[in-house]
């Protein structure tokens, strides 16, 4: 009786430095932003090629300001525009080839209440968050499938598992709105979903959720952080360094056995 032989599965080639991305062309969709732009500097000192997009003028600018246009390429995008992205996604695919990486960063929200927001508030951030995400991610996933290989990862929040605690958002202080909550959730689920969707390919896809990132703005409300700091398990808030750091590792050979996953950099926020 002949033994049943299982097909060989091709395996991804993992290099000597496995987080070197030399001939890697990644795009950051979102990228100019305050986490964007820790994350576009590091993959380019990791020698990625990269594309930074964000709305007209934004990727312009953080390119020109740390001076990473000689490896990093900058392109404007309004990620709430569907048939933008559509023709984005071509152009830029017909210039570079298929993305090794796409990294989707763009989101919008209101500074509203749960009281005060409106239904087309909510749609609209939900749109920019969910369905252009859900877009991008098809545009890059399709191509990197016919390439057989690829790494998508998306960007959800600590908020997308747990909700706000409102003792951090004092009056007159809003806490972290329920569409932002409700979409970063979904981008968990998405990644699971395309994960699946196209493993056999060798395309992988993750989520990242970043904890506490209060911005330099943000930052200036002493009373604030020192309450994140006090819930935090580690006691303190997270640099941006510390998100490009998991995005490197997501989009790196350091990662070619990880899909699916949702990576928590929130210092043990959603531990307890």
């Amino acid at each position: 009786m002949n033994p049943i032989v299982q097909p060989a599965v091709a395996k991804p080639p993992i290099t000597d430095s496995p987080f070197n991305l030399a001939g890697r062309d990644i795009w950051v969709m979102g990228g100019a932003g305050y986490l964007g732009g820790a994350t576009v500097k590091m993959l380019a000192e990791h020698h990625a090629k990269v594309l930074c997009a964000d709305l007209p003028g934004r990727a312009h600018e953080m390119v020109g300001r740390e001076g990473l246009s000689g490896q990093v390429t900058a392109a404007d995008l309004d990620a709430g525009d569907c048939g933008a992205i559509s023709d984005f996604f071509r152009k830029q695919s017909e210039a570079r080839g298929v993305p090794d990486g796409l990294v989707v960063m763009t989101y919008k929200s209101f500074p509203k209440t749960l009281e005060t927001l409106l239904p087309e508030e909510f749609d609209e951030a939900n749109h920019v968050g969910l369905t252009a995400t859900f877009l991008m991610a098809r545009e890059a996933g399709e191509r990197m499938a016919g390439k057989g290989r690829g790494s998508i990862v998306l960007f959800s929040s600590m908020y997308g598992t747990v909700a706000p605690d409102p003792a951090m958002y004092p009056k007159p202080l809003t806490p972290n709105p329920i569409e932002y909550g409700v979409g970063k959730a979904g981008l968990q689920q998405m990644a699971r979903y395309l994960a699946v969707h196209w493993g056999a390919q060798n395309v992988r896809c993750n989520a990242i959720s970043p904890g506490t990132f209060p911005n330099p703005a943000a930052q200036s409300h002493e009373e604030f952080v020192a309450r994140l700091k006090g819930k935090c398990p580690m006691g303190r808030v997270g640099q941006p360094e510390e998100i490009a750091g998991a995005v490197l590792f997501l989009v790196s050979d350091a990662s070619t056995y990880v899909t699916g996953h949702n990576l928590a950099v929130d210092g043990g926020w959603t531990s307890w």
